[in-house]
């Protein structure tokens, strides 16, 4: 028996971002700087897409276009729930004024339909998926972790019921070890509410452990894509070589 196809939960459709620049050049138009050239792909319900990139290849800038952050050229089309963004930064994403519970409740008042008892309630569930105890939402941002942190900015994004996570470098700031309880907090999400993540990561290894499929970008285009297999094994790109070999990744 054939499985249906999975639904396209995001497609970009030749999208240019310009940033204005004040700088004098021959070679700047009209005082902009051309930040992404002619972004297009796809992504299905429920996959893992990689997005890696040297830093200044644009990997940010694409995640701010598709949660509407900054104007751009060309077309995003989303099928359903608004995408929630998860930062580098997660005492940054914080308000140092407030209680954790505060954090992750406040969702839930700007949606409405929840009483204050169900949204605590709610607030207690999400913090068991997190793998915190229900005692963290009288801390305050503070009083955490780093890896205490970013498991509260991955809660606060789930509030929402999205169907698409955009998680920026989400462990570049933490040590190797919670690293990886982070990243093992990334599969349990994944799996057990079926949730499309895009993961931008300068990391090799980590997009590779990951990921179903990874895009390359350099420069604001994308140079390479496919399932990862395909790309870090028989890959087309001299940059993507050059990429997998600084990562100490042997691809002969």
């Amino acid at each position: 028996m054939m499985m249906p196809e999975k639904e396209e939960i995001l497609t970009v459709n030749a999208v240019n971002v310009f940033y204005k620049d004040s700088r004098k050049g021959i070679l700047k138009k009209n005082n902009q700087v051309h930040i992404l050239k002619d972004i297009s792909f796809s992504m299905k319900e429920g996959e893992i897409l990689g997005l890696v990139g040297e830093s200044g290849s644009g990997k940010s800038t694409l995640a701010k276009a598709i949660l509407g952050l900054i104007p751009y050229e060309g077309e995003i089309k989303q099928s359903s729930s608004f995408p929630q963004m998860v930062f580098q930064d997660p005492y940054g994403s914080l308000n140092p004024a407030k209680k954790i519970g505060w954090s992750l409740e406040e969702p839930l008042k700007l949606r409405g339909g929840m009483d204050a008892p169900q949204r605590k309630q709610r607030v207690q569930q999400m913090l068991e998926m997190v793998g915190l105890d229900e005692k963290f939402a009288e801390r305050y941002p503070n009083q955490l972790s780093g890896g205490q942190r970013q498991r509260i900015c991955i809660a606060v994004a789930l509030m929402q019921e999205p169907k698409l996570l955009i998680a920026d470098e989400p462990v570049s700031a933490l040590d190797v070890t919670i690293q990886a309880q982070i990243l093992e907090l990334f599969e349990k999400i994944h799996r057990e509410m079926g949730l499309s993540i895009l993961f931008i990561s300068h990391d090799l290894r980590v997009v590779y452990q990951m990921c179903d499929r990874v895009m390359i970008m350099k420069d604001g285009q994308i140079v390479e894509s496919g399932l990862v297999e395909e790309v870090y094994f028989h890959h087309q790109s001299n940059y993507t070589e050059r990429l997998l070999k600084a990562a100490g990744i042997e691809t002969n």
